[in-house]
């Protein structure tokens, strides 16, 4: 099974405003070359959680076969929903929290859920901000994104996930 290293980040301007997210899937071939690539994205309105959980499920979802993937994040929302086993008690609930609220971002954690399944993943946290150079790089593509033009219409947002 390939081993794949995926980084991530997210990034709202406002909470909600205009967001993006950046990624870097990086692995090594069995000759000892290094493949890297990124993927950035931003949206007109959304999240920075909405952004955190897509681009974890873009590098994924890049993914053309089942891989061995270490997801690193500083994103403790989607780094301890999935060590902490806070997801699996979601399904169990029917995607309803311990205070039997719906979980926020459903539709992206259903998604991330489906990705992980095809996928041999764990997750690792690194905090944000503190010289990490590819979580640096994932915070660079992520604001970029959430500054540009022709923003995206995040089609899953809505003011109730606040």
């Amino acid at each position: 099974m390939t081993k794949v290293f995926l980084y991530s980040d997210g990034s709202a301007r406002g909470n909600p405003g205009p967001g993006g997210y950046g990624t870097i899937l990086r692995y090594t071939d069995p000759y000892g070359q290094v493949h890297e690539k990124e993927f950035s994205c931003g949206y007109e309105k959304t999240t920075n959680n909405r952004m955190e959980l897509l681009g974890v499920i873009t590098g994924l979802e890049s993914l053309k076969f089942s891989c061995d993937v270490t997801v690193i994040s500083d994103s403790k929302y989607v780094v301890d929903a999935f060590n902490r086993h806070w997801v699996e008690s979601w399904q169990k609930n029917g995607f309803r929290k311990s205070d039997r609220k719906p979980v926020k971002n459903m539709d992206l954690w259903k998604r991330l859920l489906e990705d992980t399944g095809r996928h041999k993943v764990t997750f690792e946290w690194v905090k944000g901000h503190e010289g990490h150079p590819e979580n640096e790089r994932c915070d660079k593509l992520a604001t970029t994104a959430a500054d540009g033009e022709n923003l995206l219409i995040d089609e899953g947002f809505n003011d109730s996930q606040i």
